[in-house]
């Protein structure tokens, strides 16, 4: 379906509970050029590179779009400095570039530079001197190189973030006043991208609807559909009544990131070409007043890296790098995660941090492309493309910074099978929904404020969120003062930006909301508990809910609130995992659909979403 040219992209690309209803007929009624399996960065990639080449487009997701780590990573466009080490060249020049892209003409609503610091470690003794020269050289050989890789690409795209410098002690701690003075002897300044990646996924998901694609979040995928040895299809069910329906397809694509190998199980004794495993990464979130500092800092480990990154009013540490290989859907943070993060930045910290500090911790995973015996923190993070069984596509892998590669990948594979008139990937031109006019708006931020009634601070909250979809947010407090209000309990954010992931972000359920569409449930101290009851009215409004619903929605969300709480109390990955499965799914989850008792964990694949390493 293409777009009414009568119609404004904003307005096609509302992800509204009508164009829900409509998307679902036409799953069932019509066969798509390429249908996708995954709500991730990855699959939204996709279907909005098939969209924007003509193709008919279908997405569906099993949850809601970001919901697996295309939600829980570090939150860095970034070109890999660490991977400079590893010799993997190929990787970051491929990065660099996209982050170039991303910065100055995709998404420079949504990507924007942010310093980040290398501290160089202080060491005592009359060979001191010798190994500071050394660290200082060997660390600013490699930003030097990151930045001349930058400038390679730079010339063609832009680089979008500043050259690095180099500092001194007194110049790093002038920065970084909390950094420890007996360990530190100077730093290397370098730039890097910072991103809500939840957000920038809903905003791509919104640009692909923009241009004809069924964007359907909670259609769990069931079973393949085969005509002899060719998928021809998906047997999928919507989440939300229960209903099983097929949907036809030249080709399907599985962008399922760490669910990757349950979609091979269903190939039987066919081979699937690649093999994923999961890497759990977890951060904390601290209030800004627990550092002081005005860049982020990124420190090495014994197995990986550290990133401590300034998060509006809150700093993000992180992350870990371990094997799971427990609930895909909800990775647990233990004790003992939390615990390493604390040890690791309290080092480098003047005032140590403790768990009275955390806000907030979310755990995400990776798929990796994997061997036999690698450790996860040696695996690569390139990403592949196989086709395992005719109109089957896999790609799995990569970096979220490369998320349009990848879909551009697999895009042309399928286009190998569509004919010789499919054109090629043009999303290196394509700015995401929100990107036009964005620049103007800011420079006009303080004359938008008066004639909203708003403080310019809450416009540039806005703008920095939703770029010139501001004005539709806009248009609603107009409309309903009450709206230019904060939320309960999280004044960060207006209560048209709830109502707003409702009626345009395709939000079906409170968790969506506090967890994805914005960050109340790991920026507040009550996990977004205080602002459960007035998200779930002004939700409510825009989808209908009456009281029994509400209820059901607040008390779900206070569960699974109190579940991740006791899993981070847990000394270990196990027990963690148990704890947190003690939450049932809000998405189907009331419904006895099986036999089994009401709420109880379901035991198939959760085919969501790619989710890749960041």
């Amino acid at each position: 379906m293409r777009r009414d040219p009568m119609i404004s992209r904003f307005a096609a690309g509302q992800l509204s509970p009508a164009r829900r209803a409509s998307d679902l007929e036409r799953l069932r009624d019509r066969r798509y050029d390429v249908l996708i399996i995954g709500g991730g960065v990855t699959g939204v990639g996709a279907a909005l590179d098939a969209a924007a080449r003509g193709l008919s487009v279908a997405l569906v997701e099993a949850r809601d779009l970001a919901s697996g780590t295309s939600s829980r990573s570090s939150k860095l466009i970034h070109g890999g400095l660490r991977y400079l080490e590893q010799l993997e060249f190929g990787l970051v020049h491929e990065a660099l570039r996209e982050r170039g892209l991303l910065a100055t003409r995709l998404a420079p609503h949504l990507v924007r530079p942010l310093p980040i610091l290398v501290p160089l470690t202080a060491s005592p003794g009359p060979l001191g001197s010798a190994e500071r020269a050394w660290h200082r050289t060997y660390y600013g050989a490699g930003v030097a190189l990151y930045d001349a890789f930058a400038g390679v690409v730079g010339r063609s795209v832009g680089r979008g973030m500043p050259m690095h410098r180099h500092l001194s002690k007194t110049m790093a701690r002038r920065l970084f006043p909390s950094l420890r003075e007996d360990v530190l002897a100077g730093a290397i300044r370098y730039y890097d991208g910072q991103v809500d990646d939840a957000r920038y996924v809903t905003t791509m998901a919104r640009t692909a609807a923009s241009l004809g694609a069924a964007i359907v979040p909670s259609v769990r995928v069931v079973d393949l559909v085969r005509d002899a040895r060719e998928v021809t299809g998906v047997r999928a069910r919507d989440e939300e009544t229960g209903q099983e329906f097929e949907i036809a397809a030249r080709t399907v694509v599985a962008a399922t990131g760490v669910w990757s190998d349950d979609i091979s199980a269903l190939l039987g004794d066919v081979r699937p070409g690649l093999r994923v495993r999961a890497s759990k990464g977890v951060h904390l979130v601290v209030p800004r007043s627990a550092i002081s500092g005005d860049a982020g800092l990124i420190l090495r480990t014994a197995t990986s890296v550290l990133f401590v990154l300034p998060w509006g009013g809150h700093w993000i540490i992180g992350t870990t790098d371990t094997d799971w290989q427990l609930d895909r859907a909800h990775p647990a943070a233990s004790a003992r995660d939390i615990a390493y993060l604390l040890n690791q930045v309290n080092h480098w910290l003047d005032r140590p941090l403790s768990t009275s500090d955390i806000e907030g911790v979310y755990a995400g995973l990776r798929p990796l492309l994997s061997g036999e015996d690698e450790q996860t923190s040696k695996l690569s993070r390139e990403h592949a493309v196989v086709e395992p069984m005719l109109g089957l596509m896999l790609v799995a892998g990569g970096k979220y910074t490369t998320y349009r590669v990848m879909a551009a990948d697999v895009i042309d594979r399928a286009a190998r099978r569509l004919g010789p008139d499919v054109p090629q990937s043009h999303t290196d031109q394509l700015p995401l929904l929100g990107a036009d006019g964005y620049g103007p708006l800011w420079n006009r931020r303080a004359d938008v404020a008066r004639r909203h009634g708003l403080s310019v601070g809450a416009v540039e909250h806005l703008l920095e969120r939703y770029g010139s979809l501001s004005l539709e947010l806009l248009a609603l407090i107009d409309a309903d003062p009450a709206l230019g209000q904060p939320v309960h309990g999280a004044p960060e954010y207006l209560a048209a930006e709830i109502a707003y992931a409702a009626s345009h972000e395709g939000a079906l359920h409170l968790e969506d909301v506090l967890t994805r569409r914005t960050r109340i449930s790991i920026e507040t101290t009550h996990r977004g508990v205080d602002s459960s009851a007035h998200t779930a009215r002004l939700m409510g409004t825009v989808l209908g809910w009456d009281d029994e619903v509400r209820d059901r929605e607040v008390q779900h969300y206070l569960a699974r609130v109190a579940a991740e709480r006791e899993s981070q109390r847990m000394p270990d990955d196990l027990t963690a995992d148990a704890a947190r499965l003690g939450a049932p799914e809000v998405r189907g989850g009331l419904r006895d659909w099986s036999g089994s008792s009401r709420g109880a964990r379901r035991t198939e694949p959760d085919w969501s979403e790619s989710v890749p390493g960041a």
